[in-house]
């Protein structure tokens, strides 16, 4: 198996093409699973794959994607691959990098891990495909250009300096004059478009909801120039094909489908859409998702969202993107709409709203829709409902269903019973079992157990093994065990031991926490993260900026250590200035945080305090945070 990654019209499908016609001389077959959809082919048929078959996914996302099926098509996919018997095969892909980062980054602890079937059988199988052609390519592309082919001479002339040459013959720099140079009708839909690609929507764009939703990307002197017949005139131009035969938005007819279900009857039937479906050429979807990453869409988006969409996950898609964007109203109701589609992520959530309003039969019914519509987290939530009452065998039975269901959390939740009841031995298998499945605080809650039971080294190595495993939470958890039973040199030798191995956040949580009450540990701590880090860290530098009374060089580093994952630079700057009294100070802190997309990272903080998780969900009392 192999699957080449690379950005939009970098040469990905041509290489594989290329790759793989020797074969067909030695009697070799290709298949291509696309109908009625991509990842339903590919499900239903993959046990069907005989010797000598290339499994063709291009565009894999669309089947190791699918949040219904793509965890049970990797599982398909690596039984294929080790069952001797069915050999040789080759399986070959194509991803953009996007969906790689999303389909192999290993979530933070307590999130949910919706990709780590996916992630394993990425594993080691992955080839980087190069946006430009390196000097050796370029050369090589040259001389055949000097021989004849006049094809390559063009492209060369337009994007030899830059060595975009196949993104060149595909189309894109007309695709993307078209938008750029476009009347404002046109550019209009394709940002609403690109709005909702990138928030989550699916291939398939309603055309009624293209069109309402352009409404507030037009300026008012442009909304009133428009003449009746405004989206027929743009919809005509955008459907005109560039260079390679792509269009900027034009008419696609997706398959209804004519298969039995594929596992769990869902609760409610999605309706098919009853007017035209519009897709986005790929390369213009990739530039709105760069050039357009921090914007959020007006006002006639979420109303068109609203108005005309009746998919689960579209809608449960731009819920969660407005809840992220401060649009709690329209995330809201949203949310209702997929909840009432039968999306079980959304019923999950709308459960959650009518528990915290203290509606707890209401909540208790819409778990049990979610998990009656596959979501196995609505049996799970059930049993800790159950679990805090006091019905532990209610729990326990509930949890275990939720667990052969394919909920590792849930596994966890029968440790912690165990645990309760002094059974640890118990407990332990429980925890390695759910860290087996998936769940990423199992190591972190047997770490706790042994240090619970005053097993410090079994604690230590119980870090160390977790660390091993890709799991850095254990450390910090640790550290702060430790601080809170008042062994300061203990908590500062454990985070010692992590930034050995790689993690400086223990002891920059020192810092943090020392800064006021032991401000030479404090001071100490912070100089053992810069050391182990090779220098001085985005949390120093920004506060060396912002002592120096430079706040704008302050926010810059925060800001680009919260574009790389490290939001705790942001709250540092905001405690700073909180301790300070410098309210201009934070407003203008909470303001570039929302214009660079991180608003999230400081309202997080608050979220937690007032008892709920950073994910939404009500916090438990067995919640690591």
């Amino acid at each position: 198996m192999l699957v080449l990654v690379g950005s939009s019209s970098t040469g990905k499908t041509r290489a594989c093409w290329e790759a793989v016609q020797p074969l067909a001389a030695e009697g070799w077959l290709l298949w291509h699973p696309y109908d009625p959809t991509r990842a339903e082919a590919a499900l239903t048929d993959l046990e069907r794959v005989a010797p000598h078959t290339v499994v063709w996914l291009n565009e894999a996302q669309h089947y190791l994607g699918d949040l219904q099926a793509g965890e049970r098509i990797a599982a398909a996919l690596h039984t294929l691959l080790t069952d001797p018997s069915r050999g040789p095969v080759l399986i070959l892909g194509t991803l953009w990098p996007e969906y790689e980062d999303q389909f192999t980054v290993i979530p933070r602890p307590g999130n949910p891990d919706p990709h780590s079937r996916v992630r394993e059988l990425l594993a080691s199988r992955t080839v980087t495909v190069p946006d430009t052609f390196d000097q050796d390519a370029l050369g090589a592309a040259a001389r055949l250009a000097q021989e004849g082919d006049r094809l390559l001479a063009d492209a060369l002339a337009r994007a030899g300096s830059h060595g975009r040459i196949a993104q060149d013959l595909a189309g894109a720099p007309e695709l993307l004059r078209r938008y750029k140079h476009g009347a404002p009708a046109v550019r209009a839909l394709l940002e609403a478009a690109m709005d909702a690609r990138r928030l989550g929507m699916g291939l398939h764009l309603p055309q009624a909801f293209l069109t309402d939703a352009a409404a507030d990307y037009l300026t008012d002197d442009d909304w009133n120039r428009l003449t009746n017949d405004w989206a027929e005139a743009a919809y005509a131009d955008l459907a005109r094909p560039v260079h390679g035969k792509q269009v900027p938005l034009g008419r696609t007819n997706p398959r209804p489908a004519r298969r039995p279900p594929i596992g769990p009857t869902p609760t409610t039937v999605a309706a098919l859409p009853t007017g035209p479906m519009l897709r986005l050429a790929d390369y213009l979807e990739q530039h709105g998702r760069t050039a357009r990453r921090r914007l959020c869409p007006p006002a006639s988006f979420w109303h068109a969202a609203y108005t005309h969409l009746i998919h689960p996950g579209d809608l449960n898609s731009l819920a969660e993107a407005a809840e992220e964007m401060g649009r709690a109203q329209w995330a809201h109701y949203l949310r209702l709409l997929a909840a009432g589609a039968g999306h079980p992520g959304a019923l999950i959530k709308v459960a959650w709203e009518r528990e915290s309003a203290g509606d707890q039969e209401g909540a208790a019914s819409l778990f049990w829709q979610a998990a009656g519509a596959g979501d196995p987290r609505g049996l799970k939530f059930l049993g800790q409902r159950l679990e805090m009452a006091g019905d532990r065998e209610g729990a326990e039975s509930l949890y275990r269903q939720a667990g052969e269901a394919g909920d590792p959390d849930a596994i966890r939740g029968l440790a912690r019973l165990r645990e309760q009841v002094g059974d640890l031995d118990g407990a332990e298998a429980l925890y390695r079992r759910a860290a087996d499945a998936g769940d990423p605080n199992s190591l972190a809650d047997l770490m706790m157990m042994r240090e619970d039971a005053g097993d410090r080294e079994g604690a230590e190595a119980m870090a160390r093994e977790a660390t091993d495993a890709g799991d850095t939470l254990c450390f910090i958890v640790l550290t702060e065990m430790r601080e809170d039973a008042g062994d300061l040199e203990g908590a500062e030798a454990v985070a010692r031991e992590a930034a050995d191995v790689g993690d400086i956040s223990p002891l920059l949580h020192l810092w943090r926490a020392w800064h006021d009450s032991y401000p030479e540990r404090a001071e100490s701590a912070f100089r053992q993260a810069a050391e182990a880090n090779g220098g001085p860290t985005p949390a120093h530098l920004a506060r060396i900026q912002e002592e120096a009374g430079d706040r704008e060089g302050a926010e810059a580093i925060a800001l680009k250590a919260a574009d790389a994952g490290d939001f705790y630079v942001l709250r540092d700057l905001e405690r700073m200035r909180e301790q300070a009294g410098d309210q201009e100070g934070l407003d203008a802190l909470y303001r570039h945080a929302a214009d660079a997309g991180h608003i999230r990272s400081l309202l997080g903080r608050g979220r937690w305090q007032y008892g709920l998780d950073p994910d939404g969900s009500p916090s438990s009392p067995w919640s690591t945070e």
